[in-house]
């Protein structure tokens, strides 16, 4: 049953948006904006593509062509760092002066000098074949001596400090003993790449500067901020740190493609290759903008037609919503105000079209003579009100008349002149309220005076017979409401629950509630200790028709009641009639709070 109910609330919720939803889609608006966005979208969509899917291809041409050329150039290393493998293992292994290298100098000086000098020059004339070496070296770890020869020229400051960064690496490369390939060695001043071989008490290896060897690739344009580098095995520069720092970029580049790094601007294409001889990495950085800037020539002017189409749809929108659609906007605008009820709607005059002010002058025209004539109309309605609601509140007026005389004549029969006497005040009050009462609405607390005089004239009328008790809040005795609506069921209640033979008390209760909304409303009840409503009045009272006070005409004040809440209150106001377990009837009566009808 609960799924039941939260289906039908969801279809309901369904319903409205649909409901709200439907006029848009049949907007004119809508319609022009749709149209207009087919048209377009398509265009510039497949001229965003275009130009996406040029700027890859040129990017995957680039890298294609820089992957390549390192490619190349890094095998060719390979191949020269193979042969100085090579030539340095062969020499280890098959010199003789290496073994007189591994004995201390003191066990035979004559003999290890002519073994270091001999090495020297081996390695001197040697060192030609392999020009892209810096300097092969011989290291007695036993006589701690370096020999060292060089194949470049270069002053006594740079060949110190060479000699300083390799005893620096063999110190290093002593204890780390990896002699497996080629190394990166980043010095004080200038990085290398080097290898270590070592037999017995003897090491033996080769020294290159890496700006040396990046000479061929310098040569190539990789734009103004671009850069060719070499990295360790981790990605870790050996050079260009501050640009890489700069930029904050990432050096790791897949094996097959290239990699995109920076950010905004300053976006790199990163493509590189692995050494097979060492434990480094040739790597490329390109900037983007130097790829965009070899775009062809049609290319860009794709870009520009691309964004040329989306300004031009920008101001097509503008120029439209100024010229066409504000115009509606207004119109459609006012005729809601209008369905609402707000009479006093007009269309401001704004400058636009010729059409769209004959409209808008030809629409204040017609609702204002419109709104005249609502205005007449409506008197004639609040006029024919005024009458009905006058003539409903002298119906009440004689109901009570032949009961006040027979009462005086009782108390008269009986010479009860002080209860003549309370009798005749009460009557000249109760007629002084009823002959005053011409307007539509009086004070609550004038209501419930009058009420309790009305009740006092019953009680003397029968004594003993029943006792009353009216709650006056403070708060709400100023609170306004229709006259004679409470007197007239209470009058009603005496009517038809009071008898000779059972005591009876009634009550009249006032409340306040607040409705779904914020709406507020007073609550007035009035309860009674007798049987209550049979079933049968209780569904004659439900009616709510003319009919129910036409058999008889025992009921015309209940339906004047009705009659006058309507007029005044429309369907805000409400009279119930039910009845309280072990109590009795109650007729509960709700009046809207600080209703402004006059």
């Amino acid at each position: 049953m609960l799924g039941r109910a939260r289906f039908k609330v969801d279809s309901k919720e369904d319903g409205r948006v649909v409901r709200r939803i439907k006029p848009y889609l049949n907007s004119l608006r809508f319609k022009f904006i749709a149209t207009v966005l087919v048209i377009f979208v398509p265009l510039v969509s497949m001229l965003v593509i275009n130009n996406f899917y040029s700027v890859e291809v040129v990017r995957n041409q680039v890298a294609q062509s820089n992957k390549n050329m390192l490619s190349l150039y890094l095998d060719q290393i390979d191949r020269n760092l193979e042969e100085v493998d090579k030539y340095l293992f062969n020499t280890l292994e098959g010199d003789l002066n290496v073994l007189d290298l591994e004995f201390a100098k003191s066990r035979d000086e004559d003999r290890y000098q002519i073994a270091k000098i001999g090495m020297f020059n081996t390695l001197k004339d040697d060192m030609v074949y392999y020009p892209i070496l810096e300097s092969f070296f011989v290291f007695s770890a036993l006589n701690n001596e370096l020999i060292v020869t060089r194949n470049n020229q270069s002053s006594f400051e740079e060949r110190e400090a060479s000699r300083q960064e390799m005893m620096k690496m063999l110190e290093q490369g002593m204890e780390g003993n990896d002699y497996s390939n080629w190394q990166v060695w980043q010095g004080e001043q200038d990085n290398y790449l080097f290898h270590l071989l070592k037999s017995g008490n003897v090491y033996m290896g080769a020294w290159i500067n890496s700006n040396q060897l990046m000479v061929p690739l310098n040569l190539i344009d990789l734009g103004e901020s671009g850069a060719a580098l070499i990295t360790t095995d981790k990605s870790e520069p050996i050079s260009h740190e501050d640009l890489i720092n700069d930029k904050e970029l990432d050096l790791n580049f897949p094996s097959e493609s290239y990699a995109m790094t920076g950010q905004g601007k300053d976006t790199y294409l990163v493509m590189g290759e692995h050494s097979t001889q060492g434990n480094f990495n040739l790597v490329a950085l390109v900037p983007e903008n130097t790829i965009l800037q070899k775009l062809p020539y049609l290319q860009r002017i794709s870009s520009i037609i691309t964004l040329a189409a989306v300004l031009f749809l920008l101001i097509f929108f503008f120029m439209m919503r100024t010229v066409f659609l504000k115009p509606v906007k207004r119109i459609v605008m006012a005729m809601r105000k209008l369905r609402d009820g707000n009479w006093e709607s007009r269309i401001e005059q704004k400058p636009t079209s010729t059409e769209f002010e004959i409209v808008n002058e030809t629409f204040n025209r017609m609702i204002e003579e419109i709104h005249d004539l609502k205005i007449n109309v409506y008197e004639e309605k609040l006029n024919h009100q005024r009458a009905e609601l006058k003539h409903l509140q002298l119906q009440i007026n004689p109901h009570f008349f032949l009961n006040s005389l027979n009462i005086i004549y009782n108390l008269a029969t009986v010479k009860d002149f002080a209860l003549i006497q309370e009798m005749s005040k009460c009557l000249v009050s109760y007629f002084r309220f009823m002959f005053r009462s011409n307007s539509y609405f009086i004070p609550l607390r004038d209501e419930l005076i009058h009420t309790a005089n009305y009740l006092r004239i019953q009680q003397l009328r029968f004594p003993d017979i029943f006792q009353y008790q009216i709650d006056q809040p403070e708060p709400f005795m100023d609170q306004e409401v229709p006259p004679l609506i409470v007197q007239t069921m209470v009058e009603n209640t005496i009517k038809y629950a009071v008898n000779m033979d059972n005591p009876i008390h009634i009550s009249v209760e006032i409340d306040k509630v607040e409705e779904i909304g914020g709406d507020s409303r007073l609550l007035i009840h009035i309860k009674d200790t007798g049987p209550g409503f049979s079933d049968e009045v209780l569904q004659w009272l439900a009616l709510d028709t003319e009919d129910m006070a036409s058999e008889n005409g025992e009921q015309i004040g209940i339906w004047n009641a009705r009659r006058r809440l309507r007029l005044l209150y429309q369907d805000r106001a409400s009279i119930d009639f039910y009845n309280e377990p072990d109590h009795g009837a109650v007729v509960r009566i709700g009046i809207p709070i600080d209703e402004e009808v006059r």
